[in-house]
């Protein structure tokens, strides 16, 4: 028995598909994890995402889609979570390679579906940005989620739309969501994360993170992303809701004008029309910034001392947990330094450390 989960975004909602995997299917063969490789920065210093010819290694599974096995390599300079995510899980990753618009990925998608005849087929957007209008002046990555809707839509079988932690990904807020949410099928719980524990303590996605830890029982309020956004941690966090896909692509407007795109180019141009951007864009400017800066060294006292003014003043903002993301960004550090600041905090003040995220003290 073979289940296939989208993951709309790609990143964490890869990772959040095999805790989904965990919780409705159990014990069953292991699921086929469909998702871009596009790892906004964090990871792949290249915008946009990666196309399997960016891949060493990689595994044919249909004429058009390749699976990403732990022995995989992305082509320098890119980088890729992919091959580190197959090694610490026991389901196969599928390339979702965009490059050749919503038609390639439908395509993708018909051949997938013939070849493994799934027993079912989820699409997992996680936070629910994959409802947005296009208009909203919170929206930031609405392109990767309208591709997939506006494919699964043309894909000649039954697709469920899920939407796990509602407004967890700080575009649409939990308020805005909750008029367009149907019945929860589940909500997440701390042996769902189990499976994944090992890949959160390493991988960067953040609406996953604070997805994992409402599942664990977190509450309070999260900073994150460059911008330091709030995100409120509730009981609403750790819920899965269905929507109904076809309401979804109504209210969609970027999926409804992308549909007959037969390249990224399009989608792109279609993004910058419908929502006046095109984050691949935000990508590009980042990254020849960040080609500009000054590399950092990862000072233990003086990364002490900055972390606790940003944690004296975040208090006061009412903020009760960060994330790694955002405490790099904070400490002026580059996302390659994060995973050696989580190590060093963790071993100076190990009682912050609430997996995934780091909890602001109380003032003493």
């Amino acid at each position: 028995m073979t289940r296939l989960i989208v993951a709309a975004g790609g990143g964490g909602d890869a990772v959040a598909a095999a805790m989904l995997h965990a919780a409705l299917y159990g014990d069953e063969d292991q699921a086929v994890i469909l998702t871009y490789a596009w790892d906004r920065l964090l990871i792949d210093p290249v915008p946009g995402p990666r196309s399997a010819h960016d891949f060493t290694g990689l595994e044919a599974v249909t004429r058009s889609v390749r699976s990403v096995p732990a022995t995989a390599r992305p082509v320098a300079p890119a980088g890729s979570t992919l091959p580190r995510l197959a090694a610490g899980l026991p389901h196969t990753f599928a390339l979702l390679d965009p490059h050749q618009g919503v038609e390639g990925v439908a395509r993708q998608m018909e051949e997938l579906v013939a070849h493994l005849t799934p027993e079912s087929i989820d699409l997992l957007d996680v936070g629910g940005d994959i409802l947005a209008r296009g208009d909203e002046p919170t929206l930031k990555s609405p392109l990767a989620d309208a591709l997939t809707l506006a494919a699964c839509c043309q894909v000649d079988a039954p697709v469920r739309l899920l939407v796990a932690g509602p407004g967890l990904d700080a575009e649409l807020s939990a308020d805005e969501l909750r008029p367009l949410l149907g019945p929860v099928v589940h909500t997440f719980t701390a042996e769902d994360v189990a499976p994944v524990s090992d890949v959160l303590k390493w991988h960067p996605s953040e609406a996953t993170g604070m997805l994992a830890a409402t599942a664990r029982g977190v509450r309070g309020t999260c900073e994150v992303r460059d911008a330091g956004l709030p995100v409120p941690l509730t009981d609403e966090g750790p819920r899965v809701h269905t929507v109904d896909l076809d309401e979804a692509l109504n209210r969609n407007n970027l999926a409804r004008v992308i549909a007959a795109t037969t390249t990224l180019d399009e989608v792109e141009a279609h993004s910058r029309e419908v929502c006046g951007f095109s984050e691949i864009d935000y990508e590009r400017n980042k990254a020849t910034w960040l080609k500009d800066q000054a590399p950092m060294t990862l000072d233990a006292e003086a990364v002490l001392h900055q972390l606790g003014q940003f944690e004296s003043e975040a208090r006061a903002r009412g903020v009760t947990h960060t994330t790694f993301r955002h405490l790099t960004e904070v400490l002026n550090l580059s996302g390659s330094q994060r995973s050696d600041l989580r190590q060093l905090l963790v071993a100076r003040r190990p009682e912050q450390y609430v997996a995934p995220l780091w909890r602001i003290p109380d003032a003493t």
